[in-house]
């Protein structure tokens, strides 16, 4: 990952639109995906957040708790299996695909 300038921390926005009539189930998923990083030792305590699009693409917000922390998350196997299961149910892509992104003050409606 080569823009992380060896940063102790890094806040990430991931965003994962819905493959169609699956936006319940990533929501589900989404849900369990925070608590499982923190408890893996993965992310800091900093408050998180997961805001739901007008699309129903779902924008989750964290803080890595170090670049090694990163690496590990790739070869871990609570974390393989939700990203597995996010895969399955929507398109991983940026916030520039977003129409709230083309906006000042974006609204989203909080997930959690």
């Amino acid at each position: 990952m080569s823009n992380w300038n060896n940063a102790e921390t890094t806040c990430v926005i991931s965003v994962y639109r819905p493959k169609a009539g699956l936006a319940e189930k990533l929501n589900e998923i989404v849900r369990r995906h925070v608590p499982t990083l923190r408890e893996e030792g993965l992310i800091t305590d900093r408050p998180t957040t997961a805001l739901v699009a007008a699309d129903e693409t779902v924008v989750e917000i964290f803080e890595w708790s170090s670049y090694e922390a990163v690496e590990q998350a790739h070869t871990n196997p609570r974390v393989a299996e939700i990203w597995k299961d996010i895969a399955e149910v929507a398109e991983i892509t940026t916030l520039s695909t977003l129409a709230e992104a083309n906006r000042p003050f974006a609204p989203f409606k909080p997930l959690f």
